[in-house]
Formats: structure tokens, sequence, C-alpha cells
């Protein structure tokens, strides 16, 4: 994977393309989401691609967390502060918070490392829905309005021991899910290791809206398109 087809860079803005996105969500990340496609009437990047860019850019540190504040389209150019930092928001051309990244501890920008944490992580995350999110929502007996699903990616904390050199592997670790309402809050933890060794963990957070009473026809109908939709888009992937 090389991450700079999947972005504009010039004069330290930052802009993304809906093809450069859409085939970041579906060949790289395997998230097969409506709103990441081409012609998406309501089209958004993923915020996974955010966070790949700012690795690439930033680097990696011990200890990470990204907020996802704002959606991005292919309308949004945002500013890339200087590399030197641990601490920065990224702004759009309307002076609009998208993301923060707060980092501490020892850095890294060794780029097998970068390019490691970027893809498994990434890989790992597009896996988010329907595999595990609908599990979750069948044990706490509730599921997303078919017609309006609404999830929304909130944060990503990571933490990293150290930075060995090796193959980085990446593992789902435990979900929960907290039900409030037609609201819900979702943790996703995960480990990170290199050649079978831990050196870290973390946790990706959601809050799903619009949540309505389990129902298993429903449900079922909600899985099958998805996968329909992800087995044609694989079927054309260029």
């Amino acid at each position: 994977m090389n991450i700079e087809d999947y972005f504009n860079l010039e004069n330290n803005t930052l802009n993304f393309s809906r093809e450069q996105a859409s085939s970041f969500a579906k060949f790289v990340a395997g998230d097969f989401n409506p709103i990441h496609d081409v012609d998406a009437k309501k089209f958004c990047v993923p915020g996974d691609l955010l966070f790949a860019v700012s690795i690439a850019h930033f680097g990696a540190s011990q200890n990470m967390r990204f907020n996802f504040e704002s959606m991005v389209s292919e309308k949004t150019f945002i500013e890339l502060p200087s590399q030197d930092t641990k601490s920065v928001s990224l702004i759009d051309q309307n002076d609009k918070s998208i993301m923060s990244i707060d980092c501490s501890g020892e850095h890294t920008a060794e780029k097998a490392f970068l390019f490691g944490l970027i893809e498994k992580y990434v890989q790992f995350s597009g896996k988010t829905f329907p595999d595990i999110l609908m599990d979750l929502m069948q044990e706490k007996g509730v599921m997303i309005n078919p017609a309006r699903p609404l999830i929304i990616y909130r944060d990503m904390a990571v933490h990293i021991d150290e930075f060995p050199k090796g193959e980085l592997t990446l593992e789902f670790a435990g979900a929960s899910l907290s039900v409030e309402g037609k609201k819900g809050d979702v943790k996703l933890e995960f480990e990170v290791s290199v050649d079978g060794q831990q050196i870290g963990h973390g946790a990706k957070s959601m809050v799903i809206g619009g949540l309505r009473p389990y129902d298993a026809v429903a449900a079922d109908k909600i899985i099958a398109d998805y996968n329909h939709t992800k087995q044609a888009g694989l079927i054309f992937q260029p």
C-alpha cells in the first residue's frame, strides 16, 4: 500500500477526492459502508484514512489519542501542521476542527513500523460492521434503523510499549455496547504485537444512534445487503 495514492497534499493543505477515499475504504480497510461510495449523496471520507495520513505524516508515539470531531468530504481542505508537535488539531478551511491528536512518550518515524500499524489497524477497524457490531446489538436486543443507519466514529487510543522491528499484527481483544434509550456507545479493544510478542493495546469508540428493538429478519437483511454490496465491490475492484 502506498498511502500517498489516497490523498492530495499541496502547500500543507490536505484534501481527498471521492475516488481516493472510496478506494481506501473498500480495498485497504475492507469497509463497504455506502457513505464511502463515490456516488453517495452524503459522502464521507473514512476516519481511518485521516488516521492513516496522520500516522504517516507525524509518526507514532507510545501514547496516542485521536478524536474525530467533524465529517470530511471531498470539499474539505485541511491544514496539516508541522511534524514537531505532540498535540495538534486538524482545522478545515472554515476554521472547524476535524480531528484532534494527543501524543506523549517516545516517538518513532520508522516507516516499516508506521505502515505496519496503519495497514493492520485499518483492516481491523474495517471489520467492525457487520461482524462485531451486529452480534453486540443482538446480545443487547437492539439494532440500527435499516433505513437510516447512524454509526459515528468517535475516537481511537493506543498505547505502545516499544517499537521493535518485525512483523506487526493487530488482533481483536473484546467489545462492549452500553445502551441508553435510542443511543449506544461501543468500545472495541485490540492488542498490538510484533513477531508474536505483545507490545501494546488500544481501543476504538463509536456512537450508534436511532436504536430500535432487535428484529432478526430485518437484521439478517441488513447483513445480506451489506455482504452483497461488498461482494459486488470486490468483483469490480480496479
